[in-house]
């Protein structure tokens, strides 16, 4: 596997393992076949991961190809590469989840790794190759989780407190479909319950190709201009297959909690949210978390999301995703599934 080059210097010297042990979630979780000795290795000067299989299914393939940092795939033979076609989930362009800059965007690799892992966790391969599966991000700023579930033509579904990145994301959004010529339709509105204003959202439906949209298969990217710990009154019970979300590093996000002044302590606001989007979760669901372990420790979040009912997945390639994003932020991510 030829990792794919990151514009992140810092997130690209730690590529290679988060992407072997993204190889290892998948070999445990979803492939027929089983993959062993994943290791990096250099040849001719550029980084590489090697790994041994010899039961790997076409479905394995499938799967392999949607891997955060593959670039290219090959097969050894002997002292020669052979290429591997690899075909990829991807309904649209690369610039949909490229093109967006801003301050504090996550990085899009660790953005699709993370996406990767926690469906590995709660959803069957021919489920995740397939599509109708539904993802939240309770905390989605200017939306680089969902356009990589639109990407794999999933329904995504985004909250957002901060009205600025909403609209931000909600006029992207729009305006990246009419650049790219894609039949939708677009609806902002408030969102009321028991006749109180609960956020304005912007809804916007639409299709890979002209003949799907007058099929009515049609892809939904919903996003509201709302406090995280109202997500339960903005959506269903056990709506969502998966949740997803780059959780507060201490800086960026805030939530109101029980009422009280604003905090903008992250542990605090994962203690209000968490129980309210493990409500969201279908069961067998799974939630996806990173965050910063200058703040919350793995040990505390855990006992949040086990507490909510959840069963936090600890198989050995989910304790070796930590890696460091910038001096104040040392992330890691946890995934946990509904009972």
């Amino acid at each position: 596997m030829l990792i794919s080059p990151s514009a992140n210097r810092v997130y690209a010297r730690t590529a290679a393992r988060m992407a072997a042990n993204e190889i290892r979630v998948f070999s445990a979780h979803v492939l027929d076949g089983r993959v062993e000795e994943v290791e990096e290795a250099v040849l001719g000067g550029v980084p590489y991961l090697t790994f041994r299989s010899d039961s790997l299914s076409a479905r394995d393939f499938r799967l392999l190809a949607n891997l955060s940092s593959l670039y290219a795939l090959f097969a050894v033979r002997g002292a020669m590469l052979e290429p591997i076609a690899v075909e990829r989930l991807d309904r649209y362009d690369d610039d949909l989840i490229t093109i967006l800059k801003y301050v504090g965007k996550t990085n899009e690799q660790f953005t699709k790794l993370l996406l990767n892992v926690t469906a590995a966790v709660a959803l069957p391969p021919d489920r995740i190759l397939g599509g109708g599966v539904k993802v939240l991000d309770p905390m989605c700023g200017r939306g680089t989780s969902l356009n990589q579930a639109a990407m794999y033509g999933w329904d995504a579904f985004g909250v957002e407190v901060d009205k600025r990145d909403y609209e931000a994301y909600a006029a992207f959004v729009q305006r990246w479909l009419k650049d790219k010529r894609l039949k939708h339709k677009a609806v902002t509105s408030r969102v009321k319950r028991e006749g109180r204003g609960v956020g304005q959202h912007t809804r916007v439906e639409f299709a890979a190709t002209k003949e799907r949209f007058r099929e009515n298969d049609l892809q939904i990217l919903e996003v509201v201009n709302a406090d995280t710990l109202r997500s339960g009154e903005i959506f269903r019970k056990r709506a969502f297959d998966l949740i997803v979300t780059d959780a507060p590093y201490g800086v960026k996000h805030a939530a109101v909690k029980d009422n009280r002044a604003l905090t903008r302590r992250p542990t605090e606001v994962l203690e209000g949210a968490i129980p309210v989007w493990a409500e969201l979760l279908k069961p067998g669901g799974a939630i996806g978390l990173s965050w910063n372990l200058y703040t919350t420790s793995r040990p505390e979040l855990a006992a949040m999301l086990e507490e909510a009912g959840l069963e936090v997945v600890d198989d050995e390639p989910f304790r070796d995703f930590e890696h460091r994003v910038d001096q104040a932020i040392n992330r890691d991510l946890i995934v946990a599934r509904k009972r």
